[in-house]
């Protein structure tokens, strides 16, 4: 069981309060503004916008501040979204788990001086760009809630629509996709009824690293550390657990 995917079902289990509601928006506003100044205004013919609007709408951003974020990115208002660039880190976590991160920064010195940082605090180091980015593919990723979904059907239907593979983790199907197919795949499953709980782009391993409970626990903390900060927008490693690990990190 992939570190990113687990870690992800046991943030959607933790409660959700205001303060860390604060810090969801501003990397969608952020993501909101970048895809707006990269791909135009007009979520229609941005897929990447249209999808970080879906986001905000699920986070339950009010419309003011995203038609304020839209403007921002697509030059229309004077503080616009062009001075926000995109950085990718790679490095080791404990266990010398492989680690790929994403941020959007106005100010690429203190975005580097502060994840390095973070993974120093953790026992782990940065690495030169590509040393681990050969290990992940960049894929589509949807996730359908289970409840009341016929696997057999969503199947189908995903796989008509162009999706690679689908797989149950805890109470959420996984539908994969090739990255330029996410937004036909996310598109046709909404028609046909589903409910899209989340569509995003992310790094998948192309082999995993398997780790005990004590590793575990060592890298969902540096995963926390990481997601906690403004800048960091998304965070992928290759660890895989037992089900001993899970259960320890689900009572973190």
């Amino acid at each position: 069981m992939a570190g990113h995917s687990k870690w992800a079902n046991i943030r959607r289990k933790k409660a959700v309060v205001d303060a860390a509601r604060s810090k969801i928006w501003t990397k969608i506003i952020r993501e909101i503004s970048v895809s707006a100044r990269d791909g135009g205004g007009d979520p229609a013919g941005n897929p990447r916008l249209f999808l970080a609007i879906e986001q905000a709408k699920a986070a339950n951003m009010p419309k003011d501040n995203i038609d304020r974020a839209i403007k921002k990115g697509a030059g229309d208002e004077k503080d616009g979204g062009s001075h926000f660039v995109e950085l990718l880190y790679e490095g080791y976590g404990p266990g010398g788990i492989a680690y790929i991160v994403e941020a959007t920064s106005d100010n690429v010195n203190r975005t580097a001086g502060e994840v390095r940082f973070i993974f120093s605090k953790h026992g782990s180091n940065l690495g030169t760009s590509g040393s681990v980015a050969y290990m992940f593919e960049r894929v589509g990723m949807i996730t359908v809630n289970s409840e009341g979904v016929d696997e057999d059907e969503l199947t189908l239907a995903a796989i008509d629509a162009g999706a690679e593979d689908i797989k149950l983790e805890d109470e959420y199907f996984e539908i994969t996709t090739k990255m330029q197919d996410l937004f036909q795949v996310r598109n046709a499953l909404e028609t046909a009824g589903y409910a899209i709980e989340n569509a995003e782009l992310q790094y998948m391993p192309s082999t995993y690293t398997k780790v005990d409970e004590e590793t575990a626990i060592a890298n969902f903390k540096l995963m926390e550390k990481l997601e906690e900060n403004d800048d960091v927008a998304s965070v992928f490693n290759n660890m895989e657990m037992d089900e001993v690990a899970i259960a320890a990190a689900e009572k973190m």
